[in-house]
């Protein structure tokens, strides 16, 4: 079988749909997923929302024992404020891309400074809901040429 992405989202995610829908749209996480499942194929996915940040960095460290294709992660505001979400995304060796459903740089200020951005291999932001079926292409391809490489 081989190596899952992983599809990580941070606190309030599991709000998508009814949470500011003038910034994040009305797609639910349920359809997010859906969205992701279809884009991956057949390749084995593990999609998880959570508001806790040591969740989040158990996740990483479990993509990183299992060895997984990639990960796209949506820390939501832990992007943030979350050093330990960074240090463990720090020892993952596969493809990294950081997505966010707005774009937090035509966000306030105070959504500029992302620290995922540190280590990511890529950042997509501002196409809603549809970045997410975009990155788990991009983690197939970007794995793909690794492999082959």
């Amino acid at each position: 079988m081989s190596a899952p992405i992983y599809v990580l989202n941070g606190p309030n995610l599991n709000r998508l749909g009814t949470r500011e829908p003038e910034i994040y749209g009305r797609t639910t996480l349920a359809e997010v997923e859906a969205m992701c499942r279809e884009a991956a194929g057949g390749h084995p996915l593990e999609f998880r929302q959570s508001n806790r940040e040591y969740e989040i960095i158990d996740w990483v460290h479990e993509a990183i024992d299992r060895e997984a294709a990639g990960i796209v992660i949506n820390p939501a505001a832990f992007t943030f404020t979350s050093i330990a979400i960074l240090d463990a995304l720090k020892m993952f060796p596969g493809p990294l891309i950081e997505l966010h459903i707005s774009n937090i740089h035509r966000r306030e200020e105070i959504y500029h400074r992302s620290l995922v951005s540190r280590t990511a291999t890529a950042v997509i932001a501002g196409l809603g809901a549809q970045g997410y079926p975009v990155a788990v292409g991009a983690v197939l391809e970007l794995a793909a040429r690794r492999k082959a490489a």
